[in-house]
């Protein structure tokens, strides 16, 4: 279990609902709930102080919580304009820089969007821009570019595959609520899970398959997508999370593995790292 991470993605309406108000504090809540990673969101800007930073890293240690960070959704490496290109690569290098205050392993990014173009040439450029950004940042953190949700977003599971194949440093962060929502449902089993890893396997080898960052929410969806993120009581979408968990031991994975639920992100977490367990 040390080696698998289960937390939430930002902060719960339960830990606002309880009095808290600073996000330092809640590294100490995790840890007495039995949790051990936490997702920082920057996805409107990366607007944390260096001190506030450094505060929520040193509470994080102390409470044995590993930390990742969210760049900006915004973010765009499939565009055309340059001037927008390097407003990208900037607010990831202010996002490299925030984790590094903190202490985050992980930095996930968004790649972005078709821009009206074909998916080859919206990838062409995602990748040129990728391994530009790959080629300035250092070991102190990985790069996790996501699996997107859109048909009109860069970032189907083949496309992320080719993306991390940049940099051997790059580990993927599937979220397999975004999957399922491109392919309309149809991640409902053991074995369509099965198929999604070993797809990941053969392209990335079993290695940095192993230690996959996880993004996981039921997820509302239409004929385009993702349309917004639901809780796990809210079975009417999936995917579910039961159908990963054999395969988790299957492989001996160590992920990490972020709860994007809709305001019980905690408490969705707590309840896929029990069923991990049992």
């Amino acid at each position: 279990m040390d080696m698998i991470k289960f937390g939430p993605g930002g902060n719960p309406v339960a830990f606002y609902n309880q009095g808290y108000k600073s996000t330092y504090e809640i590294m100490k809540w995790l840890e007495d709930k039995g949790l051990n990673a936490y997702e920082y969101q920057c996805g409107r800007g990366v607007l944390v102080k260096e001190n506030t930073a450094r505060l929520i890293g040193e509470h994080a240690k102390e409470h044995n919580i590993t930390l990742s960070l969210h760049a900006p959704y915004f973010i765009n490496l499939a565009g055309k304009d340059e001037e927008k290109l390097e407003k990208s690569k900037v607010h990831i290098r202010k996002s490299i820089e925030a984790a590094k205050w903190m202490g985050a392993t992980r930095v996930i990014i968004h790649p972005g969007s078709l821009m009206k173009d074909t998916r080859e040439n919206a990838l062409t450029r995602t990748l040129k821009v990728f391994k530009e950004v790959c080629d300035e940042t250092d070991d102190d953190v990985i790069l996790c570019p996501e699996l997107m949700g859109k048909e009109a977003q860069v970032g189907n599971l083949k496309e992320i595959i080719a993306i991390a194949k940049v940099d051997d440093r790059v580990i993927p962060t599937i979220d397999f609520g975004h999957l399922n929502a491109r392919r309309l449902g149809a991640l409902n089993s053991v074995l369509e899970f099965d198929k999604v890893i070993n797809e990941l396997i053969n392209g990335i080898g079993i290695e940095r398959t192993r230690k996959l960052h996880v993004h996981f929410s039921r997820i509302e969806f239409t004929g385009k997508g993702e349309k917004r993120h639901l809780t796990f009581e809210d079975v009417q979408f999936g995917p579910d999370f039961n159908h990963l968990v054999p395969i988790l031991h299957k492989y001996n994975m160590e992920p990490t593995i972020i709860c994007e639920s809709a305001g019980t992100m905690a408490k969705d977490a707590l309840i896929m790292k029990e069923l991990y367990e049992k």
